[in-house]
Parts: structure tokens; sequence; C-alpha cells
């Protein structure tokens, strides 16, 4: 088992997606993938679950190199983006882009500002994706923001409010998007927030109900965002609700399904988020899904393909 700490949107309704649909014969429903992590090795595995079925198939192409301890995002309805990594040896700066019309993959000509694991990431979905903190050569404040119209990566001037790794993202697309937890030299209850109208960053008064490192993050686009899982002074099961209207946050009374660390999350917002795999001192292949509509959880019949850790999630909601 390999655990790298020094590791871990509402725009307007996407013709273009209706269109592409029309053309070739199908209707998308959107999917969730989950990429990449630490099994027996790193792997470059790219798990899809579809959506609303929750089928998984793996993609014939992975990541364009095994990589484990990085971030997921998506530009809803278009593609995909997973950035950053350790590849058992290096850090590394590459940004791989899947388009979900065929789940075909690319590799950014400009990848981040500097190569990097532990990192996280989050989109304004229609807009721009964000990479934010990890580790490369050092802790980082970085958030690298890369224009989904032509790919193109600026470095924010204002970073996070600390240099830290193995954190975790999640956006209210159109709005705010929110980088909580990771580690600091020690486990932070932090959630930084930052405005989509100017990429300002704020502080939430109410963090984290525990601090919590190797976290991951979800969120149902205009209602509430989620952190779930990871490691406080044990692994915890623990998911965290803030609710976008005022960032208050609540703790769900049903938690993942087993206490765990270095796990992904994504969602289909509207309807379920989705927390993958991780360790709870033993890699899981666990899938645990949570209804929006009430906050239950299930946990779905066919997990991941393979039972690992330090894995990245993102999701295509087609429309947010």
């Amino acid at each position: 088992m390999s655990i790298r700490y020094g590791a871990r949107s509402r725009p307007g309704t996407m013709v273009s997606t209706w269109l592409n649909s029309l053309v070739s014969g199908a209707v998308s429903t959107g999917a969730a993938y989950f990429a990449g992590g630490y099994a027996a090795s790193v792997v470059d595995t790219v798990d899809r679950f579809a959506f609303p079925d929750d089928t998984r198939t793996t993609l014939g192409t992975g990541l364009s190199a095994a990589v484990q301890s990085f971030g997921g995002m998506a530009n809803s309805g278009t593609a995909g983006y997973f950035g950053g990594g350790w590849t058992g040896s290096s850090d590394v700066a590459t940004v791989d882009k899947f388009a979900f019309s065929g789940d075909s993959r690319t590799t950014l000509g400009t990848g981040l500002s500097n190569a990097r694991s532990s990192n996280a990431a989050m989109a304004n979905s229609g807009t721009a994706g964000y990479f934010g903190g990890g580790w490369g050569g050092g802790r980082l404040a970085t958030v690298d923001k890369f224009a989904f119209s032509d790919d193109g990566r600026t470095t924010l001037g204002t970073g996070l409010s600390a240099a830290r790794s193995s954190l975790a993202g999640m956006a209210n697309s159109g709005t705010a998007g929110y980088f909580g937890g990771g580690f600091d030299g020690s486990n932070l209850a932090t959630v930084d927030k930052f405005a989509f109208s100017d990429d300002g960053r704020t502080t939430l008064g109410t963090g984290l109900s525990a601090a919590t490192t190797a976290i991951a993050a979800m969120a149902n686009s205009g209602t509430a965002g989620y952190f779930g899982g990871g490691y406080a002074a044990s692994n915890v099961a623990t998911v965290d609700k803030f609710a976008f209207s005022d960032d208050s946050r609540t703790t769900l009374g049903t938690g993942l399904s087993v206490a765990r660390k270095a796990v992904a999350g994504m969602a289909q917002s509207g309807t379920a988020g989705y927390f993958g795999g991780g360790t709870t001192g033993s890699n899981v292949a666990t899938v645990d899904k949570f209804a929006f509509s009430d906050d239950g959880r299930s946990t779905l019949g066919t997990g991941l393909s393979s039972a690992r850790n330090d894995l990245a999630g993102m999701a295509d909601s087609l429309t947010l």
C-alpha cells in the first residue's frame, strides 16, 4: 500500500451536448469517472460509471501515465480533466483531458505551473477549472486556473490561505469553489472559498467538523457541497455538508460505509454524489452513493475495477 500525502454547474443548458446525441443516435445520460491511484502498484486505470444505472466500464484508454495523488474536475457536457500526481518516482505537471463525446484522451500542451502531487481540483462548469495546493518540493498554496474556452492556464494572484497538501475541492458552479482540509504540518479543518466572479478568496468562519487530511469532496451544484472520509486522529467515515445558501455546515447522520482515507469524490449534480476507493489499512474498491434528495447512503453492487487508494474523481453531469 502506498499513500502519498504530502496526498489527495450552473451556466445554461449545454445545447451542443443534446445536438451531438441526436447526430450520434444515442442520448448521453452522463457518467462518473474514477482514475489512477495505487493498487498493488500505481495504475493508469479510468473506471466509468454510467448514470443513471451506475454500470461500470473501464476505458480502453487510461491516463497518459500511471499516477496517484492528483486532482480531477470537469466541464460538464464537454470534457473532464485530471492533473498532477506522483508516478512512484516523481511529481508531474501533466493535465489529461477526456472528451465526454467519446471518452478520448488528449494531454494539454500546457500543464500545471509546476510538477506536484497531493493536489485538489474543482470547476466552474462552462468557464474554468482550478487545481489547488499539493506537494511540489514543498507544500503549495498555488491555484492554477484553466479556461475551458482554450485550456489556457493562468495562476491566481491569491492562492490558498495556507500552503497544504492532501486537501479536497468542490464547487457551486457559477458562484464559488471551495478547497477544504489537508495537511500543512498538521491536519487542517480550513475551508477556503473562491468567488468565481473575481477569483477572490475568503476563508469560512466554520470549517470542517474535524481537522482532516486525505479527504475527498463533491457537490450538488446550487444546493450543497460535501467533504467525506479522510484521516483525523484515525480514519474517519464523516461526511460534512455545506449549504451554499449561507455556507453553514452540518454533519450527516450516516457517513461512509466504512472509515477510510485517500478516497475520491464526484457527483451527478441534482441527483447523487459518490465517494470511491481509499484505504482502511487495506485498499478498497467500495463506491458509496449519497442521494441528494435525503442524503441517504447506498453502496454500489459493482465497485471499482480494482481496490485502490489515492485516486481522483470527476463527473459529466451534462448540465449544471
